[in-house]
């Protein structure tokens, strides 16, 4: 006996043979916050921006972010003894955009500080974390990066940025 799957709102779906762009459409009905990750690479800023970013454990308190393995920045970034990670604030969506480009210097017009250990941290983010690389995991076509989460310092009043269904939008509260 076959049954059909009624939304509360009274529109039903069909599932759909995945492929990567039926996922990507699926995994964009689940909002997330961005993540800019950076280092210092020699004296010059290197770094992305991801939207894979997860807590994972508060004691110890750890964090992952999936990297692509076609990715050229992770290389430079592994190396690095300490990673920031900035969740971007609303306003920020153009420099995530920059950020998750491939092409042209992704921090040129970027205001941004380094920790003396060499943390890239972007100024008006909502959160900031200093984090270093604790283990690697297969995932795939990326590679899970789990983080040992160092130190963080959060914005009161900063709204996250807040990437949805191919966009950025803002949060507003429920009433």
């Amino acid at each position: 006996m076959a049954t059909s799957t009624h939304h509360p709102l009274g529109t039903s779906a069909s599932p759909t043979e995945l492929d990567g762009a039926a996922l990507r459409r699926a995994f964009g009905a689940y909002p997330t916050g961005v993540v800019a990750i950076g280092a210092l690479h020699g004296t010059e800023p290197v770094g992305f921006a991801a939207n894979s970013f997860v807590s994972i454990s508060l004691d110890p308190p750890l964090a992952a972010v999936s990297v692509a393995r076609t990715s050229t920045t992770w290389p430079r970034l592994a190396q690095a003894p300490v990673l920031g990670l900035s969740v971007l604030s609303n306003g920020q969506g153009t420099l995530c955009r920059r950020l998750a480009s491939r092409e042209g210097n992704r921090f040129n017009g970027v205001s941004w500080r380094a920790t003396s250990e060499g943390a890239v941290l972007i100024e008006d983010a909502a959160l900031w974390l200093t984090a270093r690389v604790r283990a690697t995991y297969d995932g795939g076509d990326h590679e899970i990066v789990l983080v040992e989460l160092l130190t963080a310092e959060l914005f009161p009043g900063v709204e996250p940025l807040v990437f949805h269904t191919s966009q950025f939008r803002e949060l507003v509260p429920h009433e």
